[in-house]
């Protein structure tokens, strides 16, 4: 028997702010909805995916999912069980077997509790819904007081999405119209079939204010830099901020800190930002012998200024001398220095091209960084 998801996006959202519904707010670069679709429609047991949603909403739907392999969207409700009602006759015409109800806003459902719903669901034949157990103690209050504490063992969390077999739900709604329930598996027990639980998921959560954005929604995005100087005459060279005595030099038109430009280029190409030689051309003779930290504060003040902050940083240098090891703690720390990332964050690793290549010369140092930025959307 095919299995069909509804999802319930036909709500006005006003709570999580922004100007827009939430099942339209951005998370990792795509809005809610798209998310929540994806995880459906990336299924191999869904037959289908039908969107209920708001139209004056559409041009938003249009940007979020009008790429996707959808029919289309159903006009929802007043309430959200006349929305999911309204989803459910929409199917009525070529009728699953059975139909996933889920909320948009739970855009974090793992492909492991939609299967353990369905698999409960085939085998059971019983509604079925993920539910989590209570962790806080619970209070009954009058008014501003406390009147009772609860006894939270027989209670629990409800998730979506919740599942059914198709014609029980679709009249179970008929039966609920008016009846002001808040959920599928509510509206099951008001027709008086039962509902089963399988294991929830806490990443589960229903998106709702501005806060569940900001504690839960997180936009990661990493970076890599490379840089290459050769050797020239001189007494020394500079790592990370580092002064290391050689019989060498690093050449380059400022102070030629391999490790800090590839670092530096990592933080850039993390936020889109281009190179280190966009924001201080080498043609430019106001950064000659310019020290390299200077560079590399610039690209931690782009990072603040676009909302967010750099999660770790993790640098290899690559070369047959100097010896990298007795500095490396040394790096770390400086680098944590000039980032404001704590040293536990920063890594600092040292190889050889075993003889072959520039490096194996020994005519230069290569590094490569790869750097981590969080944003809270």
């Amino acid at each position: 028997m095919s299995v069909w998801a509804i999802i319930v996006a036909a709500g006005v959202g006003e709570r999580a702010g922004g100007g827009v519904p939430k099942q339209y707010h951005d998370i990792g670069g795509q809005p809610v909805l798209r998310k929540t679709v994806l995880a459906f429609l990336n299924h191999p047991e869904i037959a289908g995916v039908r969107v209920v949603f708001n139209p004056r909403h559409d041009d938003l739907y249009q940007k979020a999912v009008g790429d996707l392999n959808l029919p289309a969207p159903v006009r929802g409700g007043k309430s959200r069980q006349e929305s999911a009602y309204l989803g459910l006759q929409a199917l009525e015409d070529n009728p699953p077997g059975f139909v996933l109800i889920h909320d948009a806003a739970r855009a974090f459902v793992s492909q492991d509790v939609i299967s353990r719903v369905i698999e409960t669901l085939k085998r059971t034949r019983k509604g079925c819904l993920p539910a989590l157990p209570i962790p806080d103690t619970i209070k009954r209050r009058e008014g501003s007081a406390v009147a009772e504490t609860v006894d939270r063992e027989p209670l629990i969390l409800a998730q979506t999405p919740q599942g059914f077999k198709f014609e029980d739900i679709l009249k179970a709604h008929e039966a609920a119209i008016g009846k002001g329930l808040t959920d599928d598996a509510a509206v099951a027990e008001n027709a008086g079939f039962e509902v089963v639980m399988v294991k929830g998921d806490k990443a589960n959560i229903k998106l709702t204010v501005k806060e569940d954005f900001i504690i839960h929604v997180t936009d990661v995005r990493t970076g890599t830099g490379f840089d290459v100087h050769a050797f020239e005459d001189g007494d020394q060279v500079i790592l990370c901020g580092v002064k290391i005595a050689h019989d060498q030099k690093l050449k380059g038109h400022s102070d030629a800190d391999v490790g800090l430009h590839a670092i530096t280029d990592a933080l850039l190409g993390a936020i889109g930002e281009g190179d280190i030689g966009d924001h201080f051309p080498p043609t430019d003779d106001k950064w000659k012998g310019a020290a390299s930290d200077i560079f590399l504060k610039h690209a931690i003040k782009l990072v603040t200024d676009k909302g967010g902050r750099v999660s770790s940083i993790d640098l290899t240098l690559i070369c047959e001398a100097p010896k990298i090891g007795p500095h490396r703690e040394a790096m770390r720390k400086s680098i944590a220095a000039i980032t404001g990332v704590e040293v536990a964050r920063i890594s600092v690793k040292a190889t050889t091209t075993e003889q072959l290549g520039f490096t194996g010369r020994g005519e230069g140092i290569a590094a490569q960084a790869l750097a981590t930025v969080i944003f809270n959307e």
